[in-house]
């Protein structure tokens, strides 16, 4: 199952990517592949959190997972230029720790991206979950700067503050933007959108899954990390 990726792109079931740009589409984290929380929440906390920007542009979220690395979507990153990132704030104007990205390694099947920070930055650190944190069935919380409501072109209803939402796992084995593996869930005081791209799903207390596509409605899939661990760990070291 595709949903529309929080950074914009449509896919079936006319869901798409969720990353911060205009509404709709098709691949990468351009302009369809986004979603900021639409209901839910502000943030009370989120340490972890790494609001990101392309050339200077807001786009995705991601969390930083290790001094030097950080987690996002891979349609987050698809196409060159200048990444940085403002880590451990609330709110992304201010605060927290600016970081620049320096190289970016991209899975070769699932939704998923790493980026290795120029200098390692000193912070909370997004604890990574295994297969028996997540399940069916189970209320997750899901945290984004993105698009707050269906406001045509999402880069406009960006949210200044970390939100988060409740929603209902579905399936821990559904599909991604990419074909991989995915942790997908239902709507529960608030859905995924635009900007969203990239953002931590948690449960029991560990994040299991990186936003990558939603329908801003009822459905969002989220890539399933805790498959992914190996990588993960060959990659960032953890």
């Amino acid at each position: 199952m595709r949903l529309r990726s929080f950074v914009l792109i449509a896919g079936t079931a006319f869901l798409a990517l969720l990353g911060a740009t205009a509404p709709v589409a098709s691949a990468a984290e351009p302009s369809d592949v986004q979603p900021m929380i639409i209901g839910g929440q502000n943030a009370q906390s989120g340490p972890w959190a790494a609001r990101l920007f392309a050339n200077g542009r807001q786009t995705c979220t991601s969390t930083i997972i290790a001094p030097q690395y950080i987690l996002t979507a891979k349609h987050c990153v698809a196409s060159g230029g200048t990444f940085t990132f403002r880590i451990g704030s609330l709110d992304q104007t201010s605060g927290g720790t600016m970081a620049t990205g320096s190289t970016v390694t991209r899975h070769a099947s699932a939704d998923l991206a790493i980026v290795r920070l120029t200098a390692p930055v000193n912070a909370t650190y997004s604890p990574l979950g295994t297969t028996s944190d997540v399940a069916v069935g189970q209320t997750v919380q899901v945290y984004g700067w993105g698009a707050t409501s269906q406001c045509g072109s999402e880069i406009n209803c960006q949210s200044r503050y970390l939100k988060y939402a409740n929603v209902r796992v579905t399936s821990v084995a559904c599909r991604d933007y990419n074909g991989g593996i995915a942790v997908c869930a239902s709507r529960g005081d608030g859905i995924t959108a635009g900007g969203d791209s990239g953002g931590p799903m948690f449960a029991s207390g560990r994040q299991v899954g990186v936003a990558s596509t939603s329908d801003r409605q009822t459905t969002t899939a989220y890539t399933n990390i805790t498959r992914y661990r190996p990588w993960i760990q060959q990659v960032a070291g953890v």
